[in-house]
């Protein structure tokens, strides 16, 4: 044998090697009947003809009984006199909103009765879930189609309507709810995002093969931001703190400190008009600093119709990234320091997602690699036309690559996608999905075979309540590879994702380091951290 073959051949045994070390990506299982998820969105009426029927339900991972499994909120739609047609009467008292409870076995039980978060006869569009009285319970805020509800969680599995006294009823058409602690008074403050104002189908100027008008044929509705008084009331104080914005049509909103100065600031994608980034100065007021960060628009300068903005660290930076699904090719947006680069087309997202009407998106490890992929729910905005949705995973070198196809059936089936959330329901390591589809069934996702690599996630708690500290921000390390990662209460497109933060560790047994910078300011640190495993980490007293 010659030296150049017997050096091919070792050369190839050492890429067989190398392949074989890697553990096969993982697949998505569609466990939504087994799971006991007996759930189908309906936008209230037979045949799909506004903007409101149109703009989709959202949904909730969070543990709202404290047991340490992620429970599930599923948000409906409602026959209503000035949206749905006369047809759709027969639906009036047939549809609600749904609570099932996580059992611990891969199950879940519907307790919607009697915890009593059937959401009456409110539309309901959006949820977020956050303590905001510092019982060390996580409430409820359902954004609705005319006012919003606001469940206080009673801490016995059921929920009291507070939605009156507390002052959240917000009467415009909400679409998302952003907690955040603006003040650092130690009570969280919550951004409400709206929409815009339906004229009851007055309006009929349009082309008639999009089946109704867009978003820019009707008056916007003004966000708000709702200051906390700690007596379980909320004041609302958007004018004096430089938020009011007039002409937004939010479509979801988030709370993140992207300038990375310690402050949490608010972000939201509006629908055919310009995103705003509120920027907190400290002082209590916010300035609007999107076109000088270069996130106002799409790359081509267009006001893009946003949807549902997602936050994380892309390519391990140490700064938080931006992934926006809309109508075109997306939003892949990197966090430079002082400006976003739209890297959209670079990356290979645009080719991919170009095709597609993108809804509810994520950013998340699912293989647990270190680096975060992409989901996005997909489905036509002004007719029932399914799409399949996608799922790119990162290279870790700049691109990402379409695995839908070797992934699992579900990403082979159409379906008119919305809002969708992402945790680790079943906590074994990995994130699992979970879906709500226009006028069709909700879909919990699992992810089999992500905990094939190593994984952390990490549960940073406030000391006085116990629960989940928002605006928290996680940096975890592993040898060369910095990740970071903040704790939301909603994100992405009308729905609430798992508040704990979840890194992959890919074949590292161990974290180097891991450190949580805590709302309002202090760190806590903890070294040689063991891989797989809920790590509670206690903010000081």
């Amino acid at each position: 044998m010659t030296r150049d073959l017997a050096t091919l051949v070792t050369l190839s045994a050492a890429l067989r090697m190398v392949v074989a070390a890697e553990p096969p990506l993982p697949k998505f299982e569609d466990v939504t009947e087994q799971a006991g998820i007996h759930f189908k969105h309906s936008f209230g009426d037979h045949n799909l003809s506004n903007i409101v029927e149109a703009t989709g339900p959202g949904c909730a991972f969070f543990d709202y009984n404290n047991d340490g499994y992620l429970d599930i909120y599923l948000v409906n739609g409602r026959w209503q006199r000035d949206v749905s047609d006369n047809l759709g009467r027969d639906l009036r008292g047939k549809l609600r909103n749904a609570l099932y409870r996580n059992n611990g076995d891969g199950t879940f039980t519907d307790v919607t009765e009697q915890a009593g978060a059937g959401g009456g006869e409110s539309y309901g569009i959006g949820v977020s879930a956050a303590d905001y009285d510092n019982d060390g319970h996580l409430d409820l805020y359902v954004l609705n189609y005319g006012p919003n509800t606001l469940y206080h969680n009673n801490g016995d599995g059921t929920f009291t309507d507070v939605s009156t006294r507390s002052g959240l009823d917000d009467p415009s058409w909400s679409v998302s709810a952003a907690w955040l602690d603006y003040n650092n008074d130690g009570l969280l403050d919550v951004y409400v995002a709206n929409y815009l104002e339906y004229d009851a189908g007055r309006f009929r100027d349009f082309y008639a093969a999009s089946g109704f008008p867009g978003p820019l044929s009707y008056k916007a509705q003004p966000d708000r931001l709702y200051r906390n008084n700690g007596d379980g009331t909320f004041t609302d104080v958007t004018n004096e703190v430089g938020l009011y914005f007039p002409d937004g049509r939010a479509m979801s909103a988030v709370a993140t400190d992207l300038n990375d100065d310690g402050l949490i600031d608010v972000f939201v994608t509006n629908d055919a008009t310009p995103n705003c980034y509120w920027v907190n100065r400290g002082n209590q007021t916010f300035e609007n600093q999107a076109m000088q960060w270069g996130i106002a628009y799409g790359e081509g300068g267009q006001g893009a119709s946003s949807m549902g903005p997602v936050v994380g660290d892309v390519d391990r930076d140490g700064r938080l990234d931006l992934f926006i699904p809309d109508m075109g090719y997306s939003c892949l947006l990197l966090n430079r320091g002082k400006v976003f680069a739209d890297l959209t087309a670079q990356s290979n997202v645009a080719v991919v997602c170009g095709q597609y009407a993108g809804w509810g998106g994520g950013l998340f490890d699912y293989d647990n690699d270190g680096y975060l992929d992409i989901f996005v729910a997909n489905g036509d905005a002004h007719h029932e036309y399914p799409e399949e949705a996608v799922l790119l995973r990162n290279d870790g070198r700049g691109k990402f690559i379409d695995v839908a196809d070797e992934s699992g059936p579900y990403f082979r089936q159409k379906y008119v996608g919305r809002g969708a959330a992402f945790g680790d329901y079943d906590n074994d390591g990995d994130i699992d999905v979970l879906v709500m589809n226009l006028n069709g069934p909700a879909k919990l996702l699992r992810n089999a075979g992500g905990s094939r690599n190593n994984w952390l996630t990490v549960v940073p708690r406030l000391a006085r309540t116990g629960v989940i500290a928002l605006g928290a921000r996680v940096t975890v390390t592993v040898g060369e590879l910095r990740m970071v990662q903040e704790v939301y209460s909603s994100v992405g497109y009308l729905s609430q994702s798992d508040s704990r933060a979840h890194f992959g560790l890919g074949r590292a047994a161990q974290a180097d380091r891991v450190e949580v910078r805590w709302p309002g300011g202090g760190k806590t640190t903890l070294e040689h951290v063991k891989a797989n495993q809920f790590l509670d980490m206690i903010q000081a007293k």
